[in-house]
């Protein structure tokens, strides 16, 4: 059978605008040289390249990747909007494409005409229009304000009309480029209704979204673009899982350019005693202890400082398989290991740590004075750890604290918010811990799925 989609080898060349080579008038471009052919390599941008895949027919295939990796392109070209520079593409049957909603949409005149003038250009007769017009204005939620000019309507309206003109053209093949932001939660599950009605049609679906729930739950097979290279297809699950890994790889890489540009600058800076504050008072000596250092760890800012007669040399962050890095999930075992230098003995000394949020607000605290360990000497190399069995904080971005002190406070080494990691979780709820917990049902509730 002929698939609905055939992509061969295509590939998608622009040009990238600058003020040198600028041609004046297509006629000169001609007359001087071929648009894209005598440009040099930097001045292009080649936003697909040899991507190749077939849709069969019934089938709704997701395309997901970060955003540049060439999606919305791939989607143009398949719709017909934009040619591709190398390649073919094939599409066996009527067309639609939720893409750029309302494009055609003229601000002056009402909804009304706008839908005739719209469904037309998708391919309908007038009497096929009319026919489907209380259908696309009750789909849209308009009924008040069909009459009234385009111009007037908020961006959701706008969004809204074009969405139920396009999907209610019945095509063979829908194209969808993250469309379903486009009005409140009741109007994407009726996008997401009238998705499941094409596919129960056997209807042929080309998505393209950042939503991989999404992809997981309502895609056949999936197709992963990285900057315009085909990294993958088949299977969602395993494509989607691919591409998290491939997200927290680069989120690891950025993280830790980050962290150490940071202990790069303070590691700079000469030994001093704690900076004042913002507003004259003097920054936390040592991590939580009591509500009014919380209060004032609240106002401080990154940094460094103390005497360094015990200075902390290095720090690392594990997860449960024991290798050093920024990004974790969820319930993930975490150890922060510190490594420091005493070159005389001490024999008063504490160590903290403090846990925050990216806002800033504290989540925990602790040192080891706290938690009644009493100090005998420390010299030389040394090492401390701490670790956090299952350590259940929603997805989001945490920075630590880290200290050497001495039981008054007074500061050997302290690095304040230095070390930044990522909490990465497929459960989207709110706030910064994840209690243990379980969901109990009785009576006459029936429900299914759920998440742990």
């Amino acid at each position: 059978m002929r698939p609905a989609i055939d992509v061969i080898n295509v590939s998608k060349v622009y040009r990238r605008y600058a003020r040198r080579r600028q041609f004046a008038t297509l006629k000169s471009a001609l007359l001087d040289g071929s648009l894209l052919g005598d440009l040099k390599p930097d001045e292009t941008f080649q936003a697909l390249r040899n991507v190749s895949f077939s849709v069969p027919k019934g089938c709704t295939y997701g395309v997901i990747g970060s955003n540049g990796s060439g999606k919305s392109t791939l989607l143009k070209c398949v719709a017909g909007i934009t040619r591709p520079t190398e390649g073919e593409v094939k599409v066996d049957g009527r067309i639609s494409a939720l893409i750029e909603l309302g494009a055609g949409f003229h601000p002056e005149i009402s909804g009304r005409e706008n839908i005739f003038i719209n469904g037309i250009m998708l391919g309908l007769s007038k009497k096929e229009v009319q026919r489907r017009f209380d259908e696309i204005v009750e789909f849209a939620e308009m009924q008040d304000f069909i009459d009234a000019p385009v111009k007037t309507y908020s961006s959701g309206m706008y969004m809204r009309l074009g969405f139920a003109v396009a999907i209610h053209v019945d095509p063979e093949v829908l194209l969808v480029d993250e469309v379903l932001a486009v009005g409140d939660q009741g109007f994407t599950h009726k996008c997401l209704d009238k998705f499941s009605d094409f596919r129960r049609r056997n209807k042929s679906i080309l998505l393209v979204t950042h939503s991989l729930d999404l992809v997981e739950k309502f895609c056949d097979e999936a197709h992963w673009l990285d900057k315009g290279v085909s990294k993958g297809e088949g299977d969602p699950k395993k494509v989607v899982a691919a591409y998290i890994m491939n997200v927290e790889d680069s989120e690891e890489h950025s993280l830790a350019k980050a962290e150490a540009a940071r202990l790069a600058a303070s590691a700079s800076e000469v030994p001093q005693a704690p900076p004042p504050d913002v507003d004259g008072e003097k920054a936390p000596e040592n991590p939580v202890d009591d509500a009014e250092t919380t209060r004032d760890g609240f106002k401080a800012t990154e940094g460094r400082w103390g005497t360094r007669e015990i200075e902390i040399t290095q720090v690392s962050i594990s997860g449960p398989d024991g290798e050093s890095g920024h990004v974790f999930q969820s319930g993930d075992d975490i150890t922060v290991h510190m490594t420091m230098t005493a070159k005389e003995p001490i024999t008063d000394f504490v160590f903290g740590l403090g846990l925050f949020n990216a806002d800033g607000v504290c989540i925990y605290g602790t040192n080891t004075n706290l938690e009644e360990f009493q100090p005998s000497e420390i010299v030389g190399e040394c090492s401390v750890m701490f670790e956090m069995d299952h350590l259940d904080l929603v997805e989001g971005t945490y920075r630590l604290d880290l200290a050497a002190h001495k039981a008054d406070g007074y500061p050997y080494d302290y690095h304040r918010l230095l070390y930044t990691f990522r909490i990465k979780s497929r459960v989207r709820d709110v706030g910064i811990y994840r209690p243990a917990h379980r969901w109990t049902f009785g009576g006459g509730i029936t429900i299914k799925g759920g998440t742990t």
